[in-house]
Order: C-alpha cells, then sequence, then structure tokens
C-alpha cells in the first residue's frame, strides 16, 4: 500500500482507491496517470464485473493537487502543468464512462473539483452522511474540467449547474440526494459495507446490457430522437444475439432470478 493507487479485488468486483489521504485524495500528473492505467486495467478484464471508486480516509478526491500547482507557478510552468493534468483526467474519465460494466463511486467525504467530476462519471454514487459535493474552481480562478461543465447541466439543467458554479456551492451529501447528484447517502461507518453491497448486486446484473445502457445514455445528450431509437433498436438485437437475454426470458417464464452468465 505504497502508491497513490490501491487496487483490491474480491471475485467479479474491483475497489479502486486513491491513497493520498495527506491530500485529501488529491491527484497530481504522476497519480492521475497510475489511476487511468488501473481503470484500462479492469475495463480490459472481462473477469470484472463491477468497479467501486472511493478514496482513503477522509475525502473522496479534493481535486488537483494545489500544492504541486503552487510548486509548478514559481517555475513559471503552470499552463504546462494543466495541460498534463486535465490531459490525464480526460483520459481517467472517458474510461469510466466508457467502461462496458458498472462503475460506483463510494464518497467518504469531500468531492470537490476535479474529484467532483470523477464522482458524477460514475454510474452509482453512495455518499457517506458527512460527504460534501464542491465544485471549487471558482475559489482558485479556474475553469471547471473534467467533464463538469457536462454533467452539471445534464443532471441539473443549467440554472441549478449556474447557481453551483457561481455560488461555489457546497452541497452536504442530504441536499444532493435532493438534487439526484449522489443516489444514496448512508451512515458513514456503514459506507464502505454498503458500497461492496451494491457492487455485488450490479456484478451478478446483465453486465453487457449495463454496458450498452452506458452507452446510450451518454448517446442521448447528443443525437436526435430518431437516432437514438436506432441506436437502441441495435442495442436490443446485440442483446438478443447474446447470451443474457435469452437467460432473462427464461428466468422470467420460470419465476426465478435470471443466472446472467459472465461476459465472454
Amino acid at each position: 500500500m505504497t502508491g497513490p493507487i490501491v487496487t483490491t479485488r474480491r471475485g467479479a468486483i474491483v475497489e479502486i482507491r486513491i491513497h493520498r489521504p495527506e491530500r485529501l485524495n488529491a491527484l497530481d500528473v504522476p497519480s492521475f496517470l497510475d489511476f487511468r492505467r488501473e481503470l484500462e486495467t479492469v475495463a480490459l478484464d472481462p473477469a470484472v464485473r463491477a468497479v467501486i471508486l472511493t478514496g482513503e480516509g477522509r475525502a473522496f478526491c479534493a481535486g488537483g493537487d494545489v500544492a504541486a500547482m503552487d510548486a509548478h507557478r514559481e517555475r513559471g510552468e503552470l499552463p504546462l502543468l494543466f495541460h498534463d493534468l486535465t490531459a490525464g483526467q480526460e483520459l481517467a474519465i472517458r474510461e469510466i464512462v466508457g467502461m462496458p460494466k458498472p462503475v460506483l463511486a463510494a464518497l467518504p467525504g469531500v468531492a470537490a473539483g476535479g474529484g467532483l467530476s470523477l464522482a458524477l462519471a460514475a454510474d452509482w454514487r453512495i455518499a457517506a452522511e458527512s460527504a460534501l459535493l464542491v465544485p471549487a474552481f471558482p475559489a482558485l480562478g479556474a475553469v471547471p474540467d473534467g467533464g463538469l461543465t457536462y454533467f452539471l447541466p445534464h443532471y441539473l439543467g443549467i440554472g441549478l449547474a449556474q447557481e453551483l458554479l457561481f455560488t461555489n456551492a457546497r452541497v452536504p451529501a442530504a441536499r444532493a440526494r435532493e438534487l439526484g447528484l449522489v443516489h444514496e447517502v448512508v451512515a458513514d461507518a456503514d459506507l464502505g459495507a454498503r458500497a461492496w453491497e451494491r457492487a455485488e448486486e450490479l456484478a451478478i446484473g446483465p453486465t453487457l446490457a449495463y454496458g450498452r445502457i452506458k452507452r446510450l445514455l451518454v448517446s442521448a445528450f447528443g443525437e436526435s430522437l430518431e437516432t437514438q431509437m436506432m441506436l437502441e433498436r441495435r442495442g436490443m438485437v446485440e442483446a438478443a444475439q447474446g447470451s443474457e437475454l435469452p437467460e432473462g426470458i427464461r428466468a422470467f417464464l420460470e419465476k426465478r432470478r435470471p443466472n446472467f452468465p459472465p461476459p465472454g
């Protein structure tokens, strides 16, 4: 447990934990690279059927490492740093959104700046009662990155996105649940157990169908109704050619829980 990214595997589930508690799990360029590599590894492993993202200690992720930013500022290298930092984050976000299996974010505390972007890229978010969602960028005079100006308007509408960004709102877990920014809020002590429990529920589900649903939800933001229905039809035909849909039909008729096979 010496690196900034720690992975734990139990069966078909992998937990990827940001382990920089002394920095509230803020990420610099090297740790973003490690984070993305772990995401790529689990994305390509057909035996992994659900992924948990979380942070060590009292934070999920505080975004970019401000101390590293200041060091680069002193050397006159701030533009180069942000080019590399945002590029690394962009690749990580793409891995989460494009991963053909469900990704769950467990938020033990603050998710700020780019850390909020990482959380919102996940398919399911569980927050501890003490968790706090903060845009953070306005406080630094920075521009949101990691897709935050994509996720917030689509989840909340433009008005609420403006409110959060222009006031740098601090959104507690209960309010985040009301807004739909998280799906569950649990007691702090229960977060880890509930995250694994929910991941296990997802891991026995139709992994290939989940991947297609993820793809369709993203395309819905930019496609016409006609194109979206065409993509849905294509996805349904793909499902009918596989093993999950036939099993689901049999299970429905036999009045039992479906036993969806692993992808492959």
